[in-house]
């Protein structure tokens, strides 16, 4: 592919099919989608008991009941309310001098999750095995959050300029070995929405920040390039959706020893100031797609405007344990600088997700197509390896 173009839209296709084939395979592995059914909210009349268990002997003098037992010689009627008056739904009868209550039509039963109107009207008429946000179904409150746990808007899986932590050794078609890294993460700083780490709802706004080096296996380890980023998004989620609102400044570095190597190397200042506007669906909630455009006001060294993104990311949503899970993800970046070709990347391999939401994946990855080190933006490269990545 020498202009670095691909068939995107079949790609796509074919990697919604393999996902779909994965989240099989996850279920077969105890990765069973969460079911979420609505709780009781009446007690069954059959198991209402005849007659309620509490007597109320004549002879006492007051109104309170007695803990003791009726006899057959109490006489009269307490004086007592009709339990008609106090407790809808039960009747009183008389029998031996003690009033006895039964239950005629049953009332609510307590519901622990704050009772049916805590509910939605979609969780009440749920089928078996239909899965629904908790977060939607009980109703969580939305507060504000200094630091909090989780993200609305996750990284994407096979991205090559998310924050994370990360390593890959790859083969390049030239029979060179390279390791690129990426060093860095994105964390919560504020939030309105709920008390969730796996699947908040509401608004947040994240920093993010990331170092990308790369470096030549075949000469010590020696610095290539590297390119940094920070950024700020505001992110939003409700329900399946997702959306995000972003600044990113991006520069690019050419690396010491790669310019003593070769000297006389045009470097560039490759530079990106750019706003960014995502969004994302789960078609399952282990199943995401989604697509970004980026627009950049200021650029430098080459760069142009406009880039865009999008991708399918399968990975698992709840806590795997240790035996994990099957992931699967492709990323599609199209640069205008490339006259909007780009780059596609693939990963695939095993992960394991904890309790708040952070991911640990081993795999395999293919790269095809321009370069993601913007120092050689313009420079073709097909590269299979494997790699680590741990996301917060």
């Amino acid at each position: 592919m020498p202009s670095g173009r691909f068939p995107l839209v079949f790609v796509l296709v074919g990697s919604v099919c393999v996902a779909t084939l994965l989240e099989l395979a996850a279920s077969a592995f105890g990765q069973q989608v969460p079911v979420y059914p609505a709780p009781p909210q009446r007690m069954a009349p059959s198991v209402a008991p005849a007659v309620y268990p509490s007597t109320y002997p004549s002879t006492y003098p007051s109104t309170y009941p007695s803990t003791s037992a009726a006899t057959a010689s109490d006489v009269g009627a307490p004086a007592l309310s009709p339990y008609d008056d106090v407790l809808p739904g039960i009747s009183t009868s008389v029998t031996g001098g003690a009033v006895h209550a039964s239950y005629e039509d049953p009332g609510p039963l307590y519901a622990p999750y704050g009772g049916p109107d805590a509910m939605t009207a979609a969780a009440q008429t749920l089928d078996a095995n239909t899965y629904v946000d908790p977060a939607l179904v009980y109703d969580e409150p939305w507060t504000w959050q200094i630091t909090p746990s989780g993200l609305m808007y996750k990284s994407y899986l096979a991205g090559g300029r998310e924050p994370r932590i990360a390593s890959q050794w790859v083969r390049m078609r030239n029979e060179r070995w390279m390791w690129d890294a990426t060093l860095g993460g994105r964390v919560g700083i504020l939030r309105y929405g709920t008390d969730n780490a796996l699947w908040p709802q509401g608004w947040q706004l994240d920093f993010e920040g990331a170092a990308f080096p790369r470096m030549d296996l075949d000469n010590g380890r020696d610095l290539v390039s590297a390119d940094y980023r920070f950024g700020i998004p505001l992110t939003t989620r409700r329900g399946c959706w997702e959306a995000k609102l972003a600044y990113y400044h991006l520069s690019s570095h050419l690396g010491d020893e790669f310019m003593v190597r070769h000297p006389g190397y045009p470097r560039i200042n490759y530079v990106r100031d750019a706003m960014v506007l995502g969004m994302a669906i789960y078609l399952s909630p282990n199943l995401r797609l989604y697509s970004e455009a980026d627009w950049a006001f200021s650029t430098d060294g080459g760069a142009k405007p406009w880039e865009f993104q999008f991708g399918v990311d399968f990975s698992p949503a709840e806590p795997t344990g240790v035996w994990g899970a099957p992931f699967f993800a492709i990323n599609a970046h199209l640069r205008e600088a490339n006259d909007f070709g780009g780059n596609m990347t693939v990963q695939s391999g095993w992960q394991w997700r904890g309790c708040t939401g952070h991911l640990c994946r081993i795999g395999m990855q293919y790269f095809n197509g321009m370069s993601d080190q913007t120092q050689f933006y313009n420079t073709f490269e097909e590269q299979i390896g494997v790699g680590l990545w741990y996301d917060f």
